[in-house]
Parts: C-alpha cells; structure tokens; sequence
C-alpha cells in the first residue's frame, strides 16, 4: 500500500515515477482509456479551507474513474473532538482513500496508520508534498531538469513550501537557497537531515544572483493570523520584486504557489508579467493529482 505523506519520507525513485506519468496524463486529459479509480469511492477530509487543493483533487478523482466525498472538518466529528485514530478506523472500512488537509502532521500520518488505506498529505503545517511535485513538473515542463539548477525561495523559510522544498533539494539534486529572516529560518537539524545543496541566509540579493527559479509565498499562513501585524513587519524586506528578478538569470521563471498577496510577498508589476507561469503552476497541480493518484493505485 502506497502513502504520499511528505516529501521526506519519498524515494528520491518515486518521486520519479510520479513525475514521469504527469506529462502522459496532462496530455490524454479528456481522452483517458485507463481508469484505476473506477469503483471506488475517496474522501477529502479538509480542516483548512482550499481553492486549488480541492479542485484539483476532486476533478481529478472524477476524471480517473472514481467518486468523492467531501468532508470539512466542521461537517464531521472530527470537528467535535473525536480522535484522528477513531475516523480513520472508520474511513478504513468504508471509502478506499483519503485526502487530508489539516494542521499536525501527526494527525495524517495517525491517520494513514488506522485507516490502512492509501493516504495523501493534501498540506499540514509541516509539508506541503502535492505541491513541491507540482513545482518540480512545472519547471521541467518550461526548462529542462531540475537537476544542478538554483531554486531561491524567498519569503518565510520555516513554512510547509519551504520544508518541502529542502527535503526535495537532495532526492531531486537541485540547490536550494532559502532567504529569510532569523525567525523565519527552517531549523538546522532539519536541514541537515535533509542533505543535499541547502544555503540558509538572510541576504536576499545574495540568494536570488544567478538563481534559475525565484518562488514565494504568502507571509501569513493557515493558522498564523494571529500573528500577522508581526510577520508583515519582519519580512518586509523580503517581496520578490523586480529589483530582485533581475539578480537572477535572464530566464528565471518566477513561481508562487498561490493565493498571492499582491504588494506583500510579491508587487503587482512582477506578479502579472509572470503570470503565465504562476497559472501554469496552478494548473498543473490538477495533472501532478491525478499522477499522484494513478501512482498510489498501481
């Protein structure tokens, strides 16, 4: 039984094997003669709320046979206290998959282990591994492999994206340069433990010269409204702008993961002229889905 629970724990050969069966399935969208899904029956449990995550994963399942159920934590009793490991017991016997979007990584991985059934990670405060696929795709899609190329992340180097990315730096051999403010800085036993080409600094300018990718997202994350006034201060000084693209190479594509606060992690001006790939980006989180999916179910 196949899991996607975080980016850390995927073999650098099935991050592979995920990634090669994007590309097949973007291109047949609509003319599909495979259906691994048909007959079954997924849940989407979300205790956060979500725009690309759910439309993606719900049309996915959809369009690779299945059926789906939605299921927001205030809806079910999960809302109301009721254990991760008593739900998942449940869902176990009754639907053949779960999306879960929440908080604690703990709670999908809890999770996955009751429920015995293929589980995703659709995003905790931890990780965020459908989306880090995504990127991966979305840039060898517009520039070749990822491999020996500088991704710079630019914003709040301790967020799910961020994590994700310095676990996919070494299993897919790109460097990774995280520009961020002491605060907002991943922890370094956990960049040591991910291994690879990682350069932690607050040094914008320092990180974005050269780079083959600059991607951002937002200051204030799912859970952290209460400490908004402060976040917005201290990163401030860390928008990608085009004073910044212009450090980077010639070709850099800009990303950024979506929904973006325009005038805050990103200016308007760099947003729009970038915008091709932004929704290229947002797109292809439907295809990366649905290849996620045909993975865990082959």
């Amino acid at each position: 039984m196949r899991h996607l629970l975080s980016i850390e724990k995927l073999a650098r050969a099935e991050m592979d094997a995920i990634l090669a069966g994007v590309a097949p399935l973007k291109k047949e969208r609509g003319r599909h003669t495979r259906f691994p899904l048909a007959g079954q029956t997924w849940a989407m449990i979300f205790s956060k709320s979500s725009t690309r995550t759910r439309v993606s994963f719900e049309v996915g399942i959809r369009e690779l046979g299945g059926q789906v159920i939605f299921l927001p934590a205030h809806e079910i009793q999960l809302g109301r206290g009721e254990p991760v490991k008593d739900m998942a017991r449940v869902m176990g016997r009754m639907v053949h998959g779960a999306i879960f979007r929440t908080f604690a990584q703990q709670d999908v991985e809890e999770f996955a282990h009751y429920a015995q059934i293929p589980t995703i990670n659709a995003l905790t405060d931890q990780e965020h591994p459908c989306q880090i696929l995504t990127d991966i795709f979305t840039f060898q899609e517009k520039r070749g492999p990822i491999q020996g190329k500088v991704i710079s992340f630019i914003g709040d180097g301790a967020s799910n994206v961020a994590t994700s990315l310095v676990f996919a730096a070494g299993k897919a051999g790109f460097e990774l340069r995280l520009a961020a403010p002491r605060g907002f800085q991943p922890d370094a036993g956990l960049v040591k433990r991910a291994g690879g080409k990682i350069v932690v600094t607050e040094d914008v300018k320092a990180a974005a010269a050269g780079a083959d990718l600059l991607y951002t997202d937002v200051w204030v994350s799912m859970g952290r409204e209460q400490e908004s006034a402060e976040r917005l201060q201290q990163l401030s000084g860390y928008q990608v702008n085009a004073g910044i693209v212009r450090l980077a190479r010639p070709d850099a594509l800009v990303m950024h993961c979506l929904p973006a606060y325009r005038g805050k992690e990103i200016d308007e001006e760099t947003f729009e002229a970038h915008a091709q790939t932004i929704f290229d980006q947002a797109e292809n989180r439907l295809h990366v889905q649905k290849a996620i999916l045909n993975w865990m179910t082959g």
